[in-house]
């Protein structure tokens, strides 16, 4: 898998190890959780052994990602799965990146909770010879081919898509928007694209509700109060939209009538909001893409060329998808 000479391997992996034992020692126990046994054996009965840290379950679109990505890196799937889960913290994910390199895992994928602050570890990685995979969000760093792949939808089309609609359905609205984790890629992309179609001078005032239903509620409730002349929500995500369609209701007005509220992701309960008409348009962001991922991460282990990007297909949604739609939702 890798052209990294065996003795460079072994002694990153070895340094990595003795690292990860002086934490341990000190009591460093980083909040994430791990599924994965210390001693599970890993690599045997020639499965690819693969550490993967997802940041976190902040949102039903992170569910449903997780559990695509748990049902397809399966034994079963010639796949040897070490998943941990980083708890929106930009240091458990690096720690666990580390963790994966003292097990000596035959790649490393992970979905980077923002988009800097990664140029240390992924030095480590190249250098101990371990292929990455980047999954759902992306990362800029200054380290050269620092990753092999990337999976996941192109967030950028998704801002564009929802600024288009807005553009051609409400030309005139006066917009808040609510913006994700700030730094992250969906954050940057989203709002790039989407504040290009519809014009800077239409956006009435930005917050981040954290890519989370009870935050999008709180920046919701502070935008009502600021920017009483809105009509019209942008959420980068369904469930900051969800939690903005209490706050809106809360102030007695109708979500979806007087204030048109557009999102992203199209998880089963955005689309129900939008059957109940209190959503006007969703964009999708399909997290169900893991079967993919465990194909390219069997490409990479048998160092096999891959595509530089994997683009998942995603759909638009409006009012006149129908309850049968919604019941047949897998996520």
């Amino acid at each position: 898998m890798s052209t990294s000479p065996t003795w460079k391997r072994f002694a990153a992996v070895a340094v990595a190890s003795i690292a990860s034992l002086s934490l341990a020692a000190c009591g460093a126990g980083g909040g994430a959780a791990s599924d994965a046994e210390s001693d599970s054996g890993a690599g045997e009965g020639g499965l690819i052994k693969v550490g993967y840290s997802q940041l976190g379950a902040e949102s039903g679109w992170r569910t449903a990602n997780t559990e695509s990505v748990k049902a397809s890196l399966t034994e079963e799937n010639g796949i040897e799965l070490t998943f941990v889960d980083a708890q929106q913290k930009q240091e458990n994910q690096i720690k666990a990146l580390r963790d994966f390199v003292a097990q000596d895992v035959d790649v490393i994928a992970f979905s980077p909770v923002i988009e800097t602050g990664w140029d240390e570890v992924l030095q480590e990685i190249k250098d101990a010879g371990i292929p990455v995979v980047l999954v759902d969000r992306s990362v800029k760093t200054s380290v050269e081919d620092a990753y092999v792949t990337h999976i996941g939808s192109d967030m950028a089309s998704e801002g564009k898509a929802a600024g288009e609609w807005v553009k051609a359905n409400f030309p005139d609205a006066k917009i808040f928007e609510l913006q994700g984790t700030m730094g992250s890629g969906p954050q940057i992309d989203r709002e790039a694209a989407f504040d290009e179609v519809v014009g800077t001078d239409k956006i009435l005032g930005k917050a981040s509700g954290n890519f989370t239903r009870a935050e999008g509620k709180t920046a919701m409730e502070a935008a009502l109060q600021a920017y009483p002349d809105m009509d019209l929500v942008f959420s980068h995500n369904d469930d900051m939209g969800l939690g903005a369609i209490e706050a809106i209701e809360a102030a007695g007005k109708v979500p979806g009538v007087d204030i048109k509220i557009v999102t992203i992701d199209a998880v089963r309960d955005g689309l129900q909001a939008l059957v109940d008409k209190k959503f006007n348009y969703v964009v999708e962001c399909n997290p169900v893409f893991g079967e993919q991922l465990a194909e390219l991460v069997k490409k990479v282990a048998a160092g096999e060329k891959v595509p530089e990007k994997t683009v998942v297909e995603d759909k638009t949604f409006d009012q006149s998808i129908t309850q049968a739609d919604v019941d047949a939702r897998l996520y």
